[in-house]
């Protein structure tokens, strides 16, 4: 099994501070500047698993700095670099302290409160007769709040969020519109690669100059969920299971081993087994995504290596 990347203990020129989230590690320094190193943690019902999974920090550090690369001539984003294949450097901003959750298909949350009865979600209609992983008209917007540390985000609405001035109207038109435009092109680029991309959360915040841009990953199988285009028609004629391209095959496996981040539930052993075939499948999620083939980092040294090219490019720059 590989070397994984479990956590990082750096102090680098010009540190300021030092966060440590369930999968990333950030660290700021002066004149604004972030660094943020993806570990190989893997969380899932917001409970970080003991063992790490070979290549998950690469894997979704390499995707969300495509996807951000693939979006910035419509929606400008924080990244400014990706010195290593686990690092994204890039511009401290003032986090909005609301997530804009956008689906495009009767599924997850969404399903679980309209087969609760309820038909309207964050402030959203939803019409009659919707079926589980049904497409919607057009694509919704449910935003939630940005939950403290260890807390559940909670659904809130367009109004409440105005209201409460969680978010001033101007900016809010700014989120909307943002949001839609980096879903449609996230939309597009699955279609190309046989993909459907069913719903995903997009993170804003204000650079120091007061631009409003991207400032967390994007279109990322942590952050999105996707079908496999081919055969979702008769699938869904059927009212078969949809073949999904997300995360949820760990939630999954975990539930049927009788976990799902309860209180007294013990975590099931992630043996050899397991979590090499977890990250063969973040592998082919990778491939799947981005249609590239993957290339595993050397990862003899992972932390020697990641500060290495820290360094390098803190020197340079």
């Amino acid at each position: 099994m590989s070397a994984t990347l479990l956590s990082t203990h750096f102090t680098l020129p010009g540190q300021e501070d030092y966060y440590k989230g369930k999968v990333r590690e950030v660290y700021t320094l002066k004149k604004n500047k972030l660094i943020i190193v993806a570990t190989d943690r893997l969380s899932a019902f917001d409970v970080v698993l003991p063992q790490g999974i070979p290549y998950k920090g690469q894997i979704l550090n390499e995707i969300a700095s495509e996807m951000l690369k693939a979006t910035e001539d419509i929606v400008p984003n924080w990244l400014e670099s990706t010195p290593d294949p686990n690092v994204s450097v890039g511009i401290k901003c003032e986090p909005f302290k609301v997530e804009m959750v956008v689906r495009n298909y009767l599924v997850g949350h969404a399903a679980r409160e309209y087969q609760a009865g309820k038909r309207k979600l964050c402030g959203v209609e939803l019409k009659e007769g919707l079926q589980l992983n049904q497409k919607f008209d057009a694509p919704i917007i449910t935003p939630t709040t940005k939950a403290e540390q260890g807390s559940h985000d909670l659904d809130i609405s367009k109004e409440d969020i105005l209201s409460q001035g969680i978010v001033t109207p101007f900016d809010y038109s700014i989120l909307e519109d943002y949001t839609l435009k980096l879903f449609k092109r996230g939309s597009e680029l699955a279609e190309e690669r046989g993909l459907l991309l069913v719903d995903t959360k997009y993170e804003f915040g204000k650079t120091p100059d007061g631009k409003i841009v991207v400032i967390d990953e994007i279109h990322t199988p942590d952050s999105s969920r996707y079908f496999y285009k081919d055969g979702y028609e008769e699938r869904q004629a059927k009212g078969d299971k949809q073949k999904q391209l997300s995360k949820e095959f760990v939630r999954e496996w975990l539930m049927e081993n009788g976990f799902q981040g309860k209180e007294g539930q013990q975590i099931p052993e992630l043996t050899p087994e397991v979590v090499n075939s977890i990250s063969e499948r973040y592998i082919e999620l990778y491939e799947k995504i981005t249609g590239k083939k993957f290339q595993k980092a050397n990862v003899d040294a992972i932390e020697t290596r990641i500060l290495k090219h820290i360094e390098a490019y803190l020197g340079a720059s």
